[in-house]
C-alpha cells in the first residue's frame, strides 16, 4: 500500500500495556510521519519508554493496534519491528563493547559468503562508506567500541538504521552524557535522517534537544497522554507544565498529525 502524506509512517492507536496491576500505559494514541521527529516527553515511569518498546518488539501489547503505512503491523519480536523497518537506539546504544565498530553495525545480521562464511570484506567495504557519509572524521572503526567516544559511539548506532534503511527510528536519550561538540554532531545526524524522510521518535528529558529537533512532541504521565502539540505552538514552560502537573497549556491546539 503506497503511503500518502495524509497516512502516518508509524501509527499507534489506543495501546494498553499492563505489569500485574500496574497499568504502564493506558489508552495511548500517538503517531509519525517520514521525515517528521515527535518528541516524547515525561518523567521517569511516565510510560513513554514502555510504549516504544512495544514500537520496538520488546513487550507485546495488550490491546490497540500499531499500523505501518497504515497497514496493521504484528509485532511479536524485535526481528518483526526491524522487518516492518523500525530500528532501535537505545540509550545504553546495546553495543558490545569487546568488538569493533564493523562487527556492531552487522550484530547478528551479518554477510555472508556463497559459501556461508562471515564476508569481512564486504561488512567492511560497507561500514566504511555508511560511517563516511554520517562523519567522514570517524576512521577508527576497528579498534573496540569501548575505546569510542560517545558520539562516534552514536554513529555506530545510528549507522545501524542508515546500512538497514530504517523508515522509523526510536532514539532514547541520543545525546545522554556528550559534550556540546558531540551533542551538535547528534542533532546533525539526527537532520539528515530526517531529511532523507525518516521518521523518529525521539525520547529525552533535554529541553534543547526537544526544541531544536522536533516537530511536534507529546508529553506523557502516569501512563496515559496528556497532549500532543506542534513544538513551535508551546512554550517551554507549557511543556513542563504538562510534565509536572499533567497541564494542558491553555489556547493551544492539540494536533493529531503534522501540519503538511
Amino acid at each position: 500500500m503506497a503511503r500518502t502524506p495524509s497516512i502516518p509512517l508509524v501509527d499507534i492507536q489506543a495501546v494498553h500495556k499492563a505489569f500485574g496491576g500496574v497499568r504502564a500505559v493506558e489508552d495511548v494514541s500517538v503517531n509519525v510521519f517520514a521525515g517528521e521527529v515527535m518528541a516524547l516527553l515525561g518523567h521517569n515511569g511516565a510510560g513513554k519508554s514502555t510504549l516504544m518498546k512495544m514500537l520496538a518488539g520488546a513487550y507485546p501489547i495488550d490491546s490497540g493496534v500499531i499500523r505501518i503505512n497504515g497497514e496493521a503491523a504484528k509485532i511479536n519480536s524485535p526481528a518483526d519491528s526491524q522487518k516492518l523497518g523500525v530500528e532501535t537506539i537505545y540509550q545504553t546504544l546495546a553495543l558490545a563493547d569487546n568488538l569493533d565498530s564493523v562487527a556492531n553495525l552487522f550484530l547478528g545480521r551479518e554477510l555472508k559468503t556463497r559459501w556461508g562464511t562471515l564476508d569481512d570484506y564486504a561488512m567492511e567495504a560497507a561500514a566504511r562508506e555508511v560511517f563516511h557519509n554520517l562523519n567522514p572524521n570517524f576512521k577508527n572503526i576497528r579498534v573496540p567500541v569501548r575505546m569510542l567516544s560517545g558520539g562516534q559511539r552514536q554513529v555506530v548506532a545510528i549507522s545501524r538504521a542508515v546500512y538497514f534503511k530504517a523508515k522509523a527510528l526510536i532514539m532514547d536519550e541520543p545525546c545522554a552524557a556528550l559534550g556540546p561538540e558531540e551533542t551538535r554532531m547528534v542533532h546533525n545526524l539526527v537532520r539528515k535522517l530526517k531529511a532523507a524522510g525518516v521518521g523518529i521518535f525521539l525520547i529525552s528529558h533535554d529541553m534543547p534537544d526537544v526544541f531544536g529537533l522536533s516537530d511536534r512532541l507529546c508529553v506523557m504521565k502516569n501512563g496515559r497522554t496528556v497532549g500532543t502539540f506542534r513544538t513551535a505552538d508551546v512554550t517551554e514552560d507549557e511543556v513542563l507544565g504538562m510534565i509536572i502537573a499533567g497541564k494542558k497549556p491553555e489556547g493551544k491546539p492539540e494536533t493529531g498529525r503534522m501540519a503538511q
